[in-house]
């Protein structure tokens, strides 16, 4: 019987004889250790003149957006907390530029805090760890999350990323693997079946497929009235109510629909199917179907056919007078498709249209949780969820502000693909008297750069010293890609 370890310091122990002492590490062989990076400190932030290699380079075009935002002076104007070492408009941003990098969170901070180049983006020595950015995160209340997203909404409008005033509605569930007792369960879609998560409610702009509000911070028997806190928020933020909201059954009750029509809010909704109503549709007349042909929606499913009527809902009770209904069939679905509206002047071929347009939020929902990494909650940088959201929806409006910048399509593209052409690259920064020059390697896409005017564009950074940014693209290195 061989000796282990365990046992052999039983016996020698029972003998009599007391543990080593533990060996300093000048004592210690000659072994590579890793390399410690120093604390994140502003006033340890170095702009002597110098070169620095950075793999972050992409996240330098997004700084005079960042500039004309005004952040700064909005984070201070909602009291964000902070430290000497680390101020609010600091620890952000060093949450906003690992929402940019789009690295997953289980990889963030700690493999790239020695890159200058990512901390020179949030004006500090170094990014700070994760244990700060989780502590940091904690200290941010609910009421200071609000306040930010409508002040960046604002500051978008200023930039040119106006809302057309019609939304795409939607709840996503974000799965929480812990043990909390006071996280409730969920329907997840991607899994199709119900667990423990956080529900997320979000407001998608139709047309420049912006996110201009989210929560999350919706306990299940509150879900339905979400739509109304977000017309309130809406209302006091702009003035108005929202011209148009479109989102499916689940989303809310037939009493919050009367309330939408009593305040004149144009909706569109599904409704949910039972086996009576699928009966009558099928049983259909001919006659009583008409074919009509739509303008933005695949080749194969552009001539559906929909039998268009006034009803009234069942539970008179909740929804008040007449309310359209169209029934839509060869849309792609194995069995009819109910819609209820209480728009009853627009066309059919409008609002079939319209609805279906409405299935793009569930793409840019992925695209949030792909790229932005909404789903990790129990990564290594743990943070409170409605922030996390608030970030994704900042970081969604610098990658929407880019895309309008660049043009030739990339207007609807994917945040993936903006990142994998433009973002996604390794540049040298030098630093000098007066200015921070960033120098990108030669590209494939750098003309498309080029073109959307980025070398033109030179920018006083305040939290690097006022000194001005310039970019420079180099050559292009192949055919640019469409």
């Amino acid at each position: 019987m061989g000796l282990t370890p365990k046992l052999l310091s039983k016996i020698l122990r029972d003998e009599g004889f007391s543990k080593l002492p533990r060996r300093r590490d000048e004592d210690r062989a000659d072994i590579t250790q890793p390399t410690t990076a120093a604390a994140a400190d502003v006033r340890e932030l170095s702009l002597e003149p110098r070169e620095v290699h950075t793999m972050y380079g992409g996240l330098f075009l997004f700084i005079a957006d960042l500039v004309a935002s005004g952040l700064d002076d909005l984070l201070a104007d909602i009291g964000l907390p902070g430290s000497e070492m680390v101020p609010a408009a600091h620890a952000i941003r060093s949450l906003l530029a690992l929402k940019l990098a789009g690295t997953a969170r289980r990889r963030h901070v700690m493999s790239e805090v020695l890159d200058e180049g990512l901390a020179l983006f949030a004006g500090l020595n170094v990014i700070p760890k994760r244990s700060f950015l989780t502590v940091y995160s904690t200290r941010i209340e609910p009421v200071m999350c609000r306040k930010l997203m409508a002040g960046w909404a604002d500051s978008m409008d200023r930039l040119g990323l106006e809302s057309s005033g019609s939304f795409n509605l939607d709840f996503h569930t974000i799965p929480f693997h812990g043990e909390d007792a006071l996280i409730e369960k969920h329907y997840v879609s991607k899994r199709s079946r119900r667990q423990k998560g956080v529900l997320a409610f979000v407001a998608q702009d139709e047309d420049g497929r912006l996110f201009c509000y989210a929560n999350g911070d919706v306990r299940k028997e509150e879900h339905s009235d979400e739509v109304m806190r977000f017309v309130r928020y809406w209302k006091q933020r702009t003035g108005a109510y929202p011209r148009e909201l479109v989102f499916d059954s689940q989303l809310t009750t037939q009493d919050n629909l009367n309330r939408l029509n009593r305040l004149k809010i144009p909706f569109i909704t599904l409704r949910r199917r039972s086996e009576e109503m699928l009966a009558a549709a099928h049983s259909a007349p001919p006659g009583a179907w008409k074919r009509i042909e739509l303008e933005n929606v695949g080749r194969a499913y552009r001539t559906p056919k929909i039998i268009d009527q006034k009803i009234k809902l069942a539970d008179e009770d909740y929804y008040e007078g007449d309310i359209r209904q169209i029934i839509v069939d060869d849309l792609g679905h194995e069995e009819p498709t109910f819609l209820l509206t209480n728009q009853m002047r627009r066309s059919p071929v409008q609002l079939v249209d319209r609805y279906a347009r409405r299935m793009v939020i569930e793409n840019c929902i992925s695209d949030g949780i792909d790229f932005f990494h909404m789903d990790a909650l129990s990564a290594w940088v743990p943070m409170r969820v409605d922030l996390d959201l608030k970030l994704t929806l900042m970081a969604s409006g610098l990658y929407r502000l880019l895309a309008y910048k660049l043009g030739n399509g990339y207007k609807t593209a994917r945040t993936k693909t903006l990142h994998h052409r433009f973002v996604h690259a390794a540049a040298t920064i030098s630093i000098t008297d007066q200015e921070i020059i960033v120098k990108f390697q030669k590209r494939a896409n750098n003309p498309l750069l080029r073109a959307a005017g980025v070398e033109e564009t030179t920018v006083p950074v305040p939290w690097l010293g006022n000194k001005r940014l310039k970019i420079q693209l180099g050559e292009a290195s192949g055919r640019p890609r469409p």
